[in-house]
């Protein structure tokens, strides 16, 4: 019996508590499956569960161990997961890594919609506005708006845009709408921070272009937050299109400043570790996001 098979009935066993519970999970009956472990400790030559007549416990070495063996499934898991995506239609589990704010404007709508197309499949989803290394974090797909990638990294371009500046039509309603960049002085402006430098937006005005530092009374380093604190009224911001676009359309938000808000094309970017690359689920996910979802919206 494979170290594997082992590690299984271990984890197996302390999951469900007894061995009589995980001796019928496994299809064993519970003196061979205590042999396995016993087996198992006399390999590693560590008791791994003290046995009482009314409970199992780990021992200190049987915790540090099923932490291990956790992971150790988890990639045997991925990995044949990986292998049999090569053939047939796309199954298993996708980890996608996102921004807050683009998941919550544009992935939320797009991904019960890829699962729908593709049943077999099922979406793990982290959010965080830092920085991700999907190797390290043993991620399919993380979607940023920079294509830093490595060389163990394929990067795929998913769409361009660009950075608009808006507002809540309650907060112009009540503050005026600013037409320059002198105008924005006064306003609540809500800041990305955590970022070195600060971010500004690039105005024009009469004297070239300006770098406007971003003042008000709220700053945060979540898109999401910025995004839901703009709809609330609470202020201005200037986000992606990716993020805000929606809102503009359905008039939760307003574009203003148009004329003179310099914002250079943004790119949207997958970066996949080369090594699931070509694995079906990741190439559905890729062509159905920027062959239909992006272009029909909501295929």
């Amino acid at each position: 019996m494979a170290a594997s098979d082992e590690m299984s009935a271990f984890v197996r066993v302390v999951d469900l508590g007894s061995f009589a519970r995980a001796a019928e999970d496994l299809r064993l009956t519970p003196s061979a499956l205590s042999k396995l472990v016993s087996r198992l400790e006399d390999r590693l030559g560590v008791r791994l569960l003290t046995r009482t007549t009314r409970r199992l416990a780990l021992t200190a070495e049987g915790a540090l161990y099923l932490e291990r063996a956790r992971e150790v499934l988890d990639l045997i898991e991925r990995a044949e997961a990986d292998i049999s995506s090569f053939r047939g239609k796309p199954k298993g589990l996708l980890r996608l890594n996102s921004s807050t704010g683009f998941a919550r404007q544009t992935l939320l709508h797009a991904i019960p919609a890829f699962l729908v197309r593709f049943p077999e499949v099922s979406v793990d989803m982290s959010l965080t506005d830092r920085l991700v290394d999907p190797v390290a974090e043993q991620v399919d797909i993380v979607i940023r708006g920079s294509p830093s990638a490595g060389s163990d990294l394929v990067v795929r371009k998913l769409a361009e845009g660009r950075r608009l500046v808006c507002a809540a039509p309650s907060y112009l309603a009540q503050h005026g709408t600013p037409l320059s960049a002198a105008d924005l002085l006064p306003h609540n402006c809500l800041a990305l921070s955590g970022q070195s430098p600060p971010t500004t937006w690039p105005l024009a005005t009469e004297d070239g272009v300006v770098q406007f530092l971003p003042k008000g009374d709220f700053a945060c380093d979540n898109v999401g937050m910025l995004f839901d604190m703009a709809v609330a009224g609470h202020g201005i911001v200037r986000l992606a299109d990716f993020v805000v676009g929606k809102a503009v359309a359905e008039g939760q938000l307003v574009e203003i400043l148009a004329d003179i808000n310099r914002s250079d094309t943004i790119s949207l970017w997958a970066l996949v570790p080369k090594g699931r690359f070509r694995s079906q689920r990741v190439q559905a996910f890729l062509d159905f996001f920027m062959e239909d979802w992006l272009n029909g919206g909501s295929s």
